[in-house]
């Protein structure tokens, strides 16, 4: 079954959701702010897509980070902030099977289901 993380008022996270539900691909959605991220889980996202991909910097919770945690941003360091502050999270994640991708083109994922 494909899992899809995020949070409910994403309006990404929705676009996906709908997708999937158009397309009949039947899904768990993972609201990752309810059910917390395993350390293992993020740091397998981090081994396909890479922290840097994963991190969003355009979140309403990375502007108010002191700047000094920003310019001193590392792989350890991010993958434990995102563990902190999910929001931080690029989204949706979709994992099916061992594959992961990260956000939403209606092109992306009509590849991936095909």
């Amino acid at each position: 079954m494909v899992k899809i993380y995020g949070i409910p008022n994403c309006d990404t996270v929705r676009k996906a959701v709908k997708w999937l539900e158009a397309q009949a691909i039947e899904h768990e959605f993972i609201d990752y702010r309810k059910n917390p991220l395993a350390k293992a889980e993020i740091a397998r996202w981090d081994k396909a897509i890479g922290w840097e991909s994963l991190l969003n910097k355009r979140s309403t919770a990375w502007r108010p980070l002191e700047q000094s945690v920003k310019d001193t941003i590392d792989r350890e360091s991010a993958l434990q902030l995102m563990l902190d502050k999910v929001t931080l999270i690029k989204r949706p994640v979709l994992v099916k099977g061992d594959a992961i991708y990260l956000g939403f083109k209606p092109e992306q994922y009509q590849e991936i289901f095909s």
